[in-house]
C-alpha cells in the first residue's frame, strides 16, 4: 500500500460515492470550505495496487488550546476495502509525519466505524484515546432510507409526527420556501442568533455559515429552507405580512440529504411548522435521487434529558430512521502539550453540559 495526495475532484469523489459510512465532512467542497476558512488541508488517498482503497481529509487546526490535525469522520474506506487496521496504521503513520513538519501537539479523528468492541480496540492498539471533545461532528445520529414511495415514508412516521405535518399542510397561514442565495444566509443567521440568545450555545459564526453554503452553492448542493407564518388578524411593517419563524440549512451530496443546521423560534413551538419544513426538506432530498436523510446528530433523552441535544433528537425521533452508534472521537497525542488541551475541554465540556 501507498500514500498518495490525490489532487483530482472527480477521483476523490468517485471514490467516496462508493463509500458505505460517509458524511459531506469528507467531501472535496468541505476542504474548500475549510480553505475559506484560513485552515491548511490535505487529501491523503491509500493505493493498494493501484486501486483506492482509502481517503481521509485533514484539516490543520491552530487554536489556542494548541496545535491538531483533523480528520472529521473519517478515514473513509472502499466498500470491498483491504484490512481497515492496516488502512488506519497507515494513514496514521503519514499523519505523524505532517504533524512534525506542522508542529501539530496532537491528531484528532472521528471515524464512521460502528461503536463496538473490536473497533474500540482497534484503535487502543493504534494508540488512541478517547478525546474529550467530539471533532465538530456527531458520534451517533439517526438516518431515514427515503427509498420508499412519499406515502409510505410518511406512514412509518410517528402517529403525532404524521399528524402535525398534514395539520401543517392544512394550514393557510404556514408557508414553506427554498433560499438559495448568499442574502438567505443572512436571514437564516438572524433566526438563528435569536435562538442562541435564548438557548445561551456556542453558535457557528455568520463567516462560517457564508463560506459553507459558498462552498456547496456551486454545485447546487445547499438549500436553505424557510417556514414563514403569516397568523390572521395581525398587522406587520413595512417587511410585509408573515414572519419567518423556523429554518433548515440541509446539504445534498453523495446521494444523502444531511440536515446540518436548524432554528425554530421557541414561542412558536406550539405552531407545527418544523415538522412540515423537515418534511419539505426529505422530499427534495428523494426528488434529487438520495437514498438517505441524515438527522446530523442523537442523544439518547432518556439516559440525558438535560442534554441541549435531547430536546430535538425527540423531535428528529418522530420521523422514524435507524439508529447508527459511532466510535467516540479519537485523540492520539504527540507531545506534553496535549494535556493543556485535554484538561482545558474537559472543562469547557463540562461548563457546556455536554
Amino acid at each position: 500500500m501507498e500514500v498518495r495526495i490525490i489532487n483530482e475532484k472527480q477521483v476523490w469523489e468517485s471514490f467516496l460515492l462508493g463509500c458505505e459510512e460517509k458524511t459531506f465532512l469528507q467531501s472535496w467542497n468541505w476542504g474548500e470550505f475549510q480553505k475559506m476558512m484560513g485552515n491548511k488541508i490535505w487529501r491523503l488517498g491509500i493505493f493498494e495496487n493501484n486501486r483506492l482503497v482509502g481517503a481521509a481529509l485533514i484539516t490543520k487546526i491552530v487554536a489556542k488550546r494548541g496545535t491538531f490535525l483533523l480528520i472529521q469522520h473519517g478515514p473513509a474506506f472502499a466498500k470491498a476495502s483491504a484490512d481497515k487496521s492496516e488502512v488506519l496504521k497507515i494513514f496514521l503513520d503519514e499523519l505523524k509525519k505532517i504533524a512534525k513538519k506542522e508542529k501539530a501537539s496532537f491528531i484528532r479523528i472521528a471515524p464512521l466505524l460502528e461503536r463496538n468492541e473490536e473497533n474500540k480496540k482497534l484503535l487502543r492498539d493504534l494508540g488512541f484515546r478517547n478525546s474529550p471533545m467530539h471533532a465538530h461532528a456527531y458520534e451517533a445520529t439517526l438516518k431515514l432510507d427515503l427509498t420508499p414511495p412519499e406515502e409510505d415514508l410518511l406512514m412509518g412516521f410517528r402517529k403525532t409526527t404524521r399528524y402535525l405535518i398534514r395539520q401543517a399542510q392544512k394550514n393557510k397561514d404556514i408557508e414553506i420556501y427554498q433560499g438559495q442565495n448568499l442574502k438567505d444566509i443572512e436571514v437564516f443567521n438572524k433566526l438563528y442568533q435569536e435562538v442562541v440568545d435564548l438557548h445561551h450555545f456556542v453558535p457557528f459564526s455568520l463567516d462560517y455559515l457564508r463560506n459553507e453554503f459558498l462552498a456547496f452553492n456551486p454545485d447546487n448542493q445547499v438549500i436553505v429552507f424557510f417556514g414563514k407564518y403569516n397568523p390572521p388578524h395581525q398587522k406587520f411593517g413595512s417587511g410585509g405580512k408573515g414572519e419567518i419563524i423556523a429554518s433548515a440549512f440541509v446539504i445534498f451530496w453523495s446521494n444523502i440529504g444531511f440536515y446540518h443546521h436548524a432554528a425554530l423560534l421557541p414561542q412558536f413551538h406550539k405552531i407545527p411548522i418544523a415538522y412540515l419544513l423537515q418534511w419539505e426538506a426529505m422530499k427534495e432530498a428523494k426528488k434529487r435521487g438520495c437514498n438517505l436523510y441524515d438527522f446530523w446528530g442523537y442523544v439518547d433523552p432518556k439516559e440525558t434529558p438535560n442534554h441541549p441535544w435531547a430536546g430535538p433528537t425527540l423531535f428528529k425521533m418522530g420521523f422514524g430512521g435507524r439508529l447508527y452508534k459511532y466510535v467516540k472521537t479519537q485523540d492520539f497525542p504527540l507531545s506534553k502539550k496535549y494535556l493543556v488541551t485535554y484538561l482545558f475541554e474537559k472543562l469547557r465540556k463540562t461548563k457546556r453540559g455536554l
